[in-house]
């Protein structure tokens, strides 16, 4: 038995016309994102130990059902996972250095926007021959061979919640505001994909995901204190 497979069903769920079958991979990896978007929200580095397995779960869904940019986005979070948990913990000569919830600068702001909608449209028409290169890598090192390599059936909104999410995850781990406005707006756009996809707990999973990162924009906002970054 393939607890890593999307057809090792744990529980067939009935909503919808059919209903929905719920595998392990999937009902793990959503167990572990809501609390870690919860901890991250709260400032609680503690998010990052929930955000490693959330993120493996996903990148495995995510190549099975090919939805390439989104899993090419979970081998970004592993790594950023990583990061930010060492940028929140490691030792200061002050408290007063610890990193605070800022904004960014406008110059800053803009420079960040015109580089994600650069990076969306360049993704956008090259999704497909990166994701080839990586899994005829991937199988000459070993992994297993796809049945088939369809195209990315939405590479315009798949990249564009990639883009957006590496921003919002480089950014919460310097702790800017900005982070939160982008996870809420990449959840909401995560709903529609994941329901077209048909993978519906994850379509589900959003809707609480973009609640939560609502809050968080709050939590965020009343946190900021002090001048702008420069």
């Amino acid at each position: 038995m393939n607890i890593f497979s999307v057809n090792n069903i744990l529980v067939h769920i009935p909503i919808g016309r059919a209903g929905y079958d719920l595998s392990w991979v999937e009902a793990i990896g959503t167990a572990f994102c809501l609390p870690c978007i919860w901890l991250a929200s709260r400032e609680r580095v503690e998010n990052y130990a929930f955000g490693l397995v959330n993120v493996t779960c996903f990148a495995v869904i995510f190549f099975q059902i090919q939805l390439y940019a989104s899993l090419l986005l979970q081998i970004f979070f592993f790594a950023a996972n990583l990061y930010g948990w060492y940028a929140w913990t490691r030792p200061r000569e002050n408290a007063a250095a610890a990193p605070a919830v800022l904004w960014l600068a406008p110059a800053r702001l803009a420079l960040c926007a015109c580089a994600c909608a650069v990076a969306i449209a360049l993704l956008s028409v090259s999704i497909d021959t990166l994701f080839g290169a990586i899994t005829r890598a991937a199988v000459a090192l070993g992994a297993p061979r796809p049945a088939r390599l369809a195209p990315d059936p939405f590479p315009v909104w798949d990249s564009t919640v990639l883009i957006l999410q590496v921003a919002a995850m480089i950014l919460m781990t310097r702790k800017y505001v900005e982070s939160w406005i982008l996870w809420s707006t990449t959840y909401a756009l995560g709903v529609l994909l994941y329901y077209a996809q048909g993978v519906m707990v994850m379509a589900l999973e959003n809707i609480v995901l973009t609640a939560i990162s609502v809050s968080g924009t709050r939590e965020w906002i009343l946190a900021a204190r002090g001048p702008r970054r420069t």
